[in-house]
């Protein structure tokens, strides 16, 4: 698979057209060979079509959004009508708004929210939504995912903070059991 954040997403119909979105997904790709890095995705040529795409709106006036239709391309119209991208992700931050367009008929159709707030990205079989709180000395509105039974999927961050916990609470218990977790063996 590939995730790859900036990175050129190129298509190659009559003319390449090349756009770098925000983030995007790909299930399977061509291994690269060992010590080559990988500039851009060309669907179709590199792996597998582009199965999510997704931008954070900016203060540019329709950039994301764009629905131009002769070059330069508008992103929005681009991933619609050129790559045919199954799922297009719009983010804001400043609004705390997340959009998730599937590809239905030849166009985007704006796919509704759960009662959370919630959208099921079934590509990545979780929900993506906003979360308000802090974040590398940041408090904001995040832009995170949910498992089918609504928890919160962790940050490596996180994850690590709650094993160093239970690991604090098992030596503790050691400790109260007359066991010094930190002799050696």
């Amino acid at each position: 698979m590939l995730i790859a954040s900036n990175l050129g997403l190129a298509t190659i119909k009559k003319n390449i057209v090349v756009k770098a979105p925000d983030w995007f997904y790909v299930p399977q790709v061509q291994p690269l060979a060992e010590g080559i890095i990988r500039r851009s995705y060309t669907p179709n040529t590199d792996g597998a079509a582009v199965a999510i795409v997704m931008e954070f709106l900016s203060e540019a006036d329709g950039g994301e959004l764009s629905l131009r239709a002769t070059p330069p391309y508008g992103k929005f119209y681009f991933y619609e009508q050129i790559l045919q991208g199954p799922t297009y992700i719009t983010y804001d931050p400043y609004e705390a708004t997340v959009e998730v367009r599937y590809l239905q008929d030849g166009g985007y159709v704006l796919h509704s929210a759960n009662a959370q707030g919630r959208v099921w990205i079934p590509q990545l079989e979780l929900y993506l939504g906003i979360w308000f709180g802090e974040r590398l000395g940041q408090t904001m509105n995040w832009l995170r995912g949910w498992d089918n039974s609504d928890n919160l999927l962790l940050w490596s961050s996180e994850q690590a903070q709650q094993q160093r916990q239970r690991a604090e609470r098992l030596a503790a218990k050691l400790r109260a059991l007359g066991i010094d977790p930190d002799l050696p063996d």
